[in-house]
C-alpha cells in the first residue's frame, strides 16, 4: 500500500509540481485519505493521496480481490482567489473515501455527490468524473495490478446533475463546451439546459 502511494505521490509532483498543502482525513472504518494543493498561476489544483491503495471492487463480488482491480485518484482545479474553496478539502477526502464506505467503483461518467456545498457559497454539491489521462497521466504498476487513473472532477450544480441523470454525461460536457462554460470558475452558475 505505501508503495503505491509512493508512486503516485511522485507521479502527482512531476505532473503538478511540488504541493503547497496538505492535509489527511482519517473516517471511522477507512484508510487515511490525504489532499495534496498546488498552486499553478491562477489556478489552483487539490488531488486525492490514498484512494489508489487499494483497488475498488465490485460491489457485486462475493470476496474483494486485495491485488486486482481499478485503482484512482481524484484532481480538482479551480480559479485561485475567487472563493474560499480550501474548505473543499473534506469533501474530496469524502468522494475519495466512497469506494471504500459505500463499495462503488468511481469511474469517468460518475457522478459523485457530498450532500453540502464542495465549498462556502458554492453553487455544487456534486461532481461529474471526467476521463483520465489528461493532466496527469495514468500511473503504471507492476502486474497483475491495474493502472492508477487520476480523474478529473467537474463541479455540477443540482439543475446539472439532474439534467446529467437523464441525459447522459456527454450530453453535459456538449453542453457545458457549447456554451463556453469555464468549469473552473469556483462561482460559476448553472449552464442553460432549456
Amino acid at each position: 500500500m505505501g508503495e503505491v502511494l509512493a508512486l503516485v505521490e511522485a507521479r502527482l509532483r512531476t505532473a503538478l509540481g511540488e504541493p503547497d498543502a496538505r492535509a489527511a482525513v482519517t473516517f471511522l472504518g477507512t484508510d487515511r485519505i490525504e489532499v495534496l494543493r498546488f498552486i499553478d498561476g491562477d489556478l489552483v489544483r487539490y488531488a486525492t493521496l490514498g484512494m489508489s491503495a487499494q483497488p475498488m471492487a465490485d460491489p457485486t463480488a462475493a470476496l474483494a480481490d486485495p491485488v486486482k482491480g481499478p485503482r484512482a485518484e481524484l484532481v480538482l482545479t479551480v480559479r485561485a482567489g475567487l472563493a474560499d474553496t480550501d474548505k473543499v478539502l473534506r469533501p474530496l477526502a469524502v468522494l475519495a473515501a466512497t469506494p471504500q464506505v459505500e463499495g462503488v467503483i468511481v469511474a469517468a461518467g460518475a457522478s459523485l455527490d457530498v450532500g453540502d456545498p464542495l465549498w462556502p457559497g458554492a453553487a455544487f454539491s456534486s461532481v461529474l468524473v471526467a476521463e483520465s489521462g489528461g493532466l496527469v497521466e495514468d500511473l503504471e504498476l507492476d502486474e497483475p495490478m491495474d493502472p492508477v487513473r487520476f480523474l478529473p472532477l467537474l463541479p455540477m450544480t443540482s439543475n446539472e446533475a439532474a439534467w446529467k441523470r437523464v441525459h447522459g454525461a456527454q450530453a453535459l460536457e456538449e453542453r457545458w463546451l457549447a456554451q463556453g462554460t469555464d468549469l473552473r470558475d469556483p462561482l460559476r452558475r448553472s449552464v442553460n439546459l432549456d
